[in-house]
């Protein structure tokens, strides 16, 4: 959307069976949905390298890891890419549960060796969070950290929409490495407080594991919200939770969930991890608790439940702390930078 406000012509090729259709002048072009994981990542990439030598375009941007070797074969033909790394690949396959010890080790160690000849060939990388940029500095001469921060008073329903009720609230994915089962657990040690629960199960296994979780009762689960329906849930709400688990690809992460509970201008609680505690306590916008112990995280909750005037400080701490430094509208300034000076390199 920021490119195409600056009268750049942009596509997004996407595989998720939802059709071609324009948005806020992105035009979105959809080469269908794939059934399973292996069967998406073996097929999606042929036809969306189809579509993208289709379109022509002077600069392709791709996000997903799946999609490296369709940017190996656009450089071939010329063309410019960049890649856009919102994880550290090798850092994320130690947190795969369902791969044994030796395996995670052996993939993240051959990743890491391997992404260093592949990421010093695309034309520029861009990375999500400042570490990931700093390791990309030494393996590509133009690597950008550009963080994906949230759009100014998008999820913020305003003072007189605000309704603080006996409730907080997750977005996001739910899995087990993101510290939802704790959360759960933690429901036990509150007196009269929901959790909101919104966002889909990532395992069908986990979901059984969650829905026989003796505390569920206290959780509504919502599903998928559009962003519209999660700035109502985030106005009744006391505190966002974003409480990750100790997984090598989370100590520096930046969770985009985590900047928009604040810029919806409700407290945060979040993992007491050094950087997020920087973040969370450096700006007085939230609590820190070990996200393992759930009896810790539940005392944070019934804390903000109970004293909404302190968390109405947190919260307004929050928005100012978005609106001064954690927002997009600095990021897609960098961005912008980017494209032109790759651009004007033809």
């Amino acid at each position: 959307m920021s490119l195409s406000e600056r009268d750049l012509s942009v596509y997004l090729v996407v595989s998720d069976g939802l059709g071609n259709e324009s948005c806020e002048g992105v035009k979105i072009i959809d080469v269908g949905s794939f059934k399973g994981r292996v069967n998406r990542i073996l097929n999606a990439p042929r036809k969306v390298l189809k579509e993208a030598v289709s379109l022509g375009c002077d600069l392709y941007h791709l996000h997903d890891p799946e999609l490296i070797p369709l940017g190996l074969k656009l450089l071939k033909l010329g063309k410019k890419v960049i890649f856009d790394a919102h994880e550290d690949f090798p850092k994320q396959m130690m947190a795969k549960p369902y791969l044994n010890p030796f395996l995670r080790r052996f993939l993240s160690v051959s990743f890491e060796v391997t992404e260093r000849f592949l990421f010093s060939q695309f034309t520029a990388v861009i990375g999500a969070t400042p570490s990931i940029s700093r390791k990309f500095s030494k393996i590509n001469d133009l690597s950008v950290n550009i963080n994906n921060y949230p759009i100014c008073d998008e999820l913020d329903a305003g003072s007189s929409k605000r309704r603080v009720g006996r409730c907080v609230t997750y977005m996001g994915d739910i899995s087990e490495v993101r510290g939802v089962e704790q959360l759960v657990d933690a429901m036990a040690y509150t007196e009269a407080i929901r959790l909101n629960l919104a966002g889909e199960f990532t395992s069908e296994v986990f979901k059984s594991r969650i829905k026989g979780n003796p505390n569920i009762d206290k959780a509504t689960e919502l599903g998928f919200l559009s962003r519209g329906d999660l700035r109502e849930v985030l106005a009744k709400s006391s505190a966002g939770i974003v409480t990750f688990l100790r997984s090598p690809n989370h100590l520096e992460s930046q969770p985009n969930k985590m900047f928009e509970y604040m810029s919806s201008g409700i407290p945060v609680i979040a993992s007491d991890f050094p950087l997020w505690r920087e973040i969370i306590e450096g700006n007085d916008c939230g609590l820190c608790v070990n996200p393992e112990k759930p009896k810790e995280i539940a005392e944070s909750i019934q804390f903000l439940v109970d004293n909404p005037s302190a968390g109405l400080k947190m919260g307004q701490n929050g928005i100012q702390a978005v609106r001064d430094k954690y927002n997009w509208n600095i990021e897609e300034r960098k961005l912008i930078r980017l494209y032109l000076r790759v651009l004007e390199a033809f």
